[in-house]
């Protein structure tokens, strides 16, 4: 199981809520918008596609209780992505088929894709309950020799999103250039 990182956006991560910053639980619009935001998404429609992409793919991945149980925290329109939607639980594949099935149901590249992913479930870790998320990654093996979905949860071991997004600019650290330039001369 991956090891907890305490977040600084203030999530707990280790209660039980399912609730929003103003204890309530997430509604649709909230949560679209919370993703279209954090995704510089143009439009409802762009937004919508990249959530269902993610969650029925995941939904497809885990068993159907399983998906039951993460989904029913999330608005109504959005938890029928990974519950009703999806014909077949518990299929066998590993990240790197995930991000195809979500790269071809979004119609975007691999990397977007995969980004797209990453900043969903950290918006579902912080709406869901904690035994719930956790159940969810205990059903994904993360080690880089197997499945590698270690890779899906980047975002929410980086802190959550604030932070991610911050690394992304340039804040993270730098390669080391005089490294470089002995490991080319060899």
């Amino acid at each position: 199981m991956a090891t907890q990182r305490p977040r600084s956006d203030g999530v707990d991560l280790c209660s039980s809520k399912s609730w929003n910053s103003w204890g309530k639980q997430m509604k649709f619009d909230e949560f679209t918008g919370q993703i279209q935001h954090r995704l510089e998404l143009p439009g409802t429609a762009e937004t919508l596609r990249a959530i269902r992409a993610t969650l029925l793919t995941v939904g497809q991945r885990i068993p159907e209780g399983a998906a039951e149980d993460l989904a029913a925290s999330l608005p109504m329109e959005i938890k029928w992505y990974m519950t009703g939607a999806v014909h077949e639980h518990g299929q066998r594949f590993d990240w790197k088929e995930s991000v195809s099935r979500i790269s071809e149901i979004e119609g975007i590249d691999r990397p977007e894709a995969a980004y797209h992913a990453q900043v969903i479930m950290d918006l579902v870790s912080t709406v869901v309950p904690t035994s719930d998320f956790w159940q969810l990654r205990d059903q994904l093996p993360e080690s880089e020799d197997d499945e590698n979905w270690g890779k899906l949860f980047e975002v929410v071991d980086a802190g959550g999103w604030g932070e991610a997004q911050e690394a992304q600019t340039g804040g993270g650290p730098q390669p080391d250039a005089s490294v470089e330039s002995s490991e080319s001369d060899e």
